[in-house]
């Protein structure tokens, strides 16, 4: 597939609903990049979601959840419901939550940060909070090459000079890397990817290369 098809896969987030199954690079960030999954300490919120998504027959192929960001590689299989409406559905279930652990705390100029952040219109139809920057980002993953990609990208995150959350990558619990590195599950259990992608991939789509 090319540049212009991943164009109109992520252009397609914002303009029109999508019914595809398949394997999917996702990417959401809290507003102006504020540390709110950190703060309120509220990774648990983000596996709580994805135990949601597993009982409605998606998968978890792979994750890292950084203190202001997601990016996880999920097999959806949207049937009556769009893959908007289920990522919609889940941040707000983040969403809510952040909220009332930052009340509970007092965090009350993080709080009023996020409530100068909501549009006029959004606030005409009744929403306080303002927790993530515009909507999400969605890529279709189409071969192992791809889906390597994403992983290595993910699991480099809370190395690199900007985060420095951890020297090695399998060190950083928050990550679908110790289980790809070692075999051994992290603190949340995914679906390898090569499992998937040989469940769901008829073999014009599979390449020698697998994902480690």
């Amino acid at each position: 597939m090319n540049e212009v098809f991943y164009n109109f896969i992520h252009m397609a987030v914002d303009n029109q609903h999508i019914f595809d199954s398949g394997l999917y690079f996702l990417t959401f960030t809290n507003y102006k990049w504020l540390p709110l999954l950190e703060v309120t300490r509220s990774y648990d919120l983000v596996y709580k979601w994805f135990d949601i998504l597993k009982s409605n027959g998606h998968q978890i192929v792979g994750y890292v959840t950084m203190p202001n960001h997601l990016h996880a590689l999920i097999g959806f299989y949207p049937g009556k419901k769009s893959i908007n409406t289920i990522v919609g559905n889940g941040k707000r279930f983040i969403a809510y939550d952040i909220v009332k652990r930052l009340e509970e705390a007092q965090k009350v100029d993080l709080l009023k940060t996020l409530s100068d952040g909501v549009s006029a219109s959004d606030k005409r139809k009744g929403k306080l909070h303002e927790l993530y920057e515009g909507t999400f980002d969605l890529k279709l993953c189409h071969s192992y090459k791809f889906v390597k990609q994403k992983l290595d990208y993910m699991h480099a995150n809370p190395v690199i000079k900007k985060w420095n959350l951890a020297i090695n990558a399998t060190d950083y619990i928050h990550s679908s890397a110790k289980f790809y590195e070692t075999g051994e599950p992290g603190v949340y259990e995914v679906t390898h990817a090569n499992d998937w992608m040989y469940k769901n991939w008829d073999s014009a789509w599979l390449e020698e290369a697998t994902c480690k």
